[in-house]
């Protein structure tokens, strides 16, 4: 991990786990102090809702695990950033 990483998380009961936490405290990542059951406030969340549409509306949908794959890296591939920055810039609103 980078050494300007900063640990992001929606506070899902898996991310508070005490084995989590210690973890993170003894490896001395920074965590980022986020509202309980925010999920609407973290732009990734909205972008994974994006690339779930863009493989739903696929004519063929993916049948194995490989093709889901390489039709995630497909769809991230084409997803406009200007998408992605206006997730973010909503945030403010949210």
């Amino acid at each position: 991990m980078r050494t300007d990483t900063i640990f992001m998380d929606e506070n899902a009961r898996p991310h508070r786990a005490r084995l989590v936490l210690s973890y993170l405290e003894s490896e001395i990542i920074p965590q980022l102090a986020w509202p309980v059951r925010s999920r609407d406030l973290n732009p990734i969340e909205h972008v994974w809702d994006m690339l779930g549409r863009r493989i739903a509306g696929r004519s063929v949908p993916p049948g194995t695990l490989h093709e889901f794959q390489q039709a995630l890296l497909q769809e991230w591939a084409l997803l406009p950033q200007k998408a992605i920055n206006d997730t973010i810039a909503s945030m403010p609103r949210r």
